[in-house]
């Protein structure tokens, strides 16, 4: 079967495995096998990982830096802050990541982002929303980083929307992927320094006149898949405060960490 093929199986059958029983299910199963995110070795059921890959996956757990998810060596206090976050504090208030950025983890979003694996937004979605435990029940709306509709045109889906729509659904949230508009079609951040990343997003977010009602007063959780430098997530946070968002929490699936790549 054609790469391409089994994409466009994958993607078709995916949405009736969430509503089939179990013998439905092992039908689907049956036509196609589920498969590990990462490596593609078979699995029990769609959207794991295999013993493997979940071994190799670097979790990012306590200790960590409470602003910023950078993990620590060593326990240093509950409200322990990364030398970054006191030198630097972000305009949100709190980073959660599932895993340090790599390989591995890199290939699960990407096979999600570039490759039309859309069924591991289900996945992803529910492991952010375990990394984002402590600070999940603050959030009253759930809102991902737009991509500007040039991008949306060419890729066809936003991948960030797509997961936010699944941590609002777990969390019980209104989802608004709408509210905040990408009105600067930005470079890619791919290759960019810290700086340039900085310019390339500065001025390229908004929330419109209409969009300020349904985020005026709220907390909210800001959903993206991978956090570089942070220029995009400070971007659009300080978009959502100047809208009216009474504060900023941020939830990635991935994150860099200097020395850890």
């Amino acid at each position: 079967m054609r790469a391409g093929a089994a994409v466009e199986k994958s993607t078709w059958l995916e949405p009736f495995r969430a509503r089939l029983g179990a013998a439905g299910r092992f039908v689907i199963n049956l036509a196609l096998p589920p498969a590990c995110m990462a490596c593609n070795r078979p699995v029990a059921e769609s959207g794991a990982l295999c013993a493997t890959c979940w071994d190799r996956l670097r979790l990012i757990e306590r200790p960590f830096c409470q602003r910023l998810a950078i993990p620590f060596g060593y326990d240093i206090g509950p409200e322990a802050l990364s030398a970054e976050a006191i030198a630097d504090p972000p305009p949100f208030h709190r980073l959660r990541a599932v895993a340090v950025y790599d390989e591995l983890s890199g290939r699960i979003v990407q096979g999600l982002k570039y490759h039309d694996h859309v069924e591991l937004a289900r996945s992803i979605g529910a492991m952010m929303v375990r990394a984002a435990g402590d600070i999940a029940g603050e959030a009253q709306i759930v809102v991902p980083v737009p991509l500007h509709p040039r991008r949306l045109w060419q890729r066809r889906f936003n991948q960030s929307a797509m997961i936010a729509a699944e941590i609002a659904r777990r969390l019980e949230r209104p989802h608004f992927p709408d509210l905040v508009d990408r009105i600067k079609p930005t470079r890619r951040q791919v290759g960019l320094k810290a700086s340039e990343r900085a310019a390339n997003v500065q001025g390229a977010f908004r929330v419109s006149t209409e969009a300020r009602a349904k985020l005026a007063g709220r907390h909210v959780l800001l959903v993206d898949d991978v956090y570089t430098t942070g220029a995009t997530a400070k971007a659009v946070t300080r978009a959502l405060l100047r809208g009216g968002a009474a504060g900023v929490d941020v939830v990635v699936f991935a994150r860099v960490v200097e020395g850890l790549g």
